[in-house]
């Protein structure tokens, strides 16, 4: 091989693993703003789906009672589990919370067996609380249903709040992703713009142009989503380890999901901003190429 090819083929390769490289730094913050939505809407999930409401029973319920009662409760759709707690495992709390035992001061114990119960997420929003408690307190033998309002109300508008703002994060993103990719192609189509008016001499049309670009960059953007994904999977791993496990707020599907969407975004702003880029050379002048 001549050195003459030799330095053409070095550079055609120094400007693909640029142009691969800066596709997957793009993709990485894409990935990782995309696996920030994801989060956010895992620990909303998980939030609310931990909230936990006590429904309180009369004092003289019994044991087939409260069994019909919390057989009720968990066949109701808006329940996703439910625990018993007895009088004495409501003292030992009280004693745990005052520090003194409430029943040697009042010579009774004041606790009263309830139903702890946790709603699906969906569920766990002011409108829904409020006929939910109403359905509660039709039940026979419930005296009351006892949970922090205020609570829900804070946690139901800082979550939606937050995922406002990460959802305008991410289409900015993407925009800036777009854009930056698209000037990374750019820069590489310009150098076989003469290439490409030589093609239209020869009666090439637009679409047989374009073509070998976005077949080549399509190639790019898949390599460039797979690297990105290896590098997003690094950082959970890095930070699973070094302070806590990401599992409870983030699925499998989750992360399925979240690296198939990067491959595909690499795959799709690679082809259109190819398709652009050819276009933009197509449509010139011979006498415009040299002033570009």
């Amino acid at each position: 091989m001549s050195n003459k090819k030799k330095v053409s083929a070095a550079r055609f390769l120094n400007a693909k693993i640029t142009s691969t490289i800066s596709i997957t730094l793009v993709l990485v913050l894409l990935g990782v703003t995309l696996l920030i939505l994801f989060m956010g809407n895992g620990l909303s999930k998980y939030v609310k789906e931990n909230m936990s409401f006590n429904v309180m029973l009369s004092a003289n319920v019994t044991d087939t009672q409260i069994s019909a009662i919390r057989k009720q409760l968990d066949a109701q759709p808006f329940v996703r589990s439910s625990r018993f707690i007895s009088k004495e495992e409501a003292k030992e709390q009280l004693i745990k919370e005052l520090g003194d035992d409430p029943e040697e001061l009042l010579g009774y114990n004041p606790a009263l067996d309830c139903i702890e119960i946790f709603l699906h997420s969906a569920y766990a929003n002011s409108d829904s609380i409020a006929v939910i408690n109403k359905v509660i307190r039709q039940q026979s033998n419930v005296t009351d249903l006892l949970y922090q309002q205020e609570a829900i109300d804070l946690i139901n508008n800082n979550l939606s709040t937050v995922m406002t703002v990460l959802l305008v994060l991410a289409v900015v993103l993407l925009f800036i992703s777009f854009t930056l990719i698209r000037n990374t192609i750019r820069l590489s189509v310009y150098s076989k713009r003469f290439i490409i008016h030589t093609m239209k001499l020869v009666g090439a049309t637009g679409s047989f142009i374009r073509k070998p670009f976005v077949v080549n960059n399509i190639y790019t953007g898949i390599l460039a989503g797979i690297m990105a994904d290896g590098i997003i999977m690094g950082l959970i791993t890095y930070f699973s380890k070094e302070y806590v496990s990401i599992e409870p707020i983030l699925s499998g599907s989750d992360l399925t999901i979240i690296f198939s969407v990067v491959v595909l975004l690499g795959v799709l702003i690679s082809t259109l901003a190819t398709a652009f880029a050819v276009n933009r050379y197509v449509k010139m002048r011979s006498d415009q190429l040299y002033y570009v």
